[in-house]
């Protein structure tokens, strides 16, 4: 894992940790795929609402953010969120 992307996985976590209401519960996991890096986001299941947000809103806002930095990077990030 590169230095970089792991900056983007605790920016995702750092995000995630300040919607949810158990912060302990949060998790992200970094997975290299062919494309892009996958930063799998797992929250408690009664948390799952809070970070995709009102018709996805605040998921979408979380992959822009990693898209805009990726671009710095350049690199891809792809967000998935686990239930």
């Amino acid at each position: 894992m590169s230095e970089q992307s792991g900056d983007m996985r605790a920016l995702i976590e750092q995000i995630a940790r300040a919607l949810v209401d158990e912060p302990d519960h949060v998790s992200v996991k970094e997975v290299d795929g062919e494309q892009a890096i996958v930063l799998e986001l797992k929250v408690a299941p009664n948390d799952l609402g809070k970070v995709i947000g009102k018709q996805g809103r605040t998921a979408r806002a979380m992959r822009t953010l990693l898209g805009a930095a990726g671009m710095k990077l350049h690199k891809r990030f792809t967000l998935e969120i686990l239930e």
